[in-house]
């Protein structure tokens, strides 16, 4: 198997099976646009279509959050995380914290 820890959201991998359940990793991050971000974020709301500056910090705050997901799951010395799923809640106006969470896991090659 690779050196890199592999994710899915399913609860397990085709060809491996699950050796040790490690438990919850998480990893969190907290973003927010700056003020120009924002002004022409409102602007493009008043016109309508997709706010270009939101999306690209939406992307960031995910993929950050996921890295932070898998360094906590390599400290516990896992392989694998299963059941991988984000989530993202407004702490305050304009501000986002995501969160990446799962099932660190050990796996291995061969049927479950």
């Amino acid at each position: 198997m690779q050196n890199e820890l592999m994710v899915t959201t399913a609860f397990d991998f085709d060809g491996f099976r699950i050796t040790r359940n490690l438990g919850i990793v998480r990893g969190v991050t907290v973003r927010t646009r700056g003020i120009a971000g924002k002004i022409l974020a409102g602007l493009r709301g008043i016109v309508g279509g997709q706010v270009e500056a939101y999306v690209s910090m939406c992307e960031v705050a995910r993929a950050e959050a996921m890295e932070y997901m898998i360094v906590h799951a390599k400290e516990r010395g896992a392989n694998a995380v299963i059941g991988m799923r984000y989530d993202a809640t407004e702490v305050g106006p304009g501000i986002t914290e995501v969160l990446a969470y799962g099932t660190a896991v050990t796996i291995e090659a061969g049927a479950p």
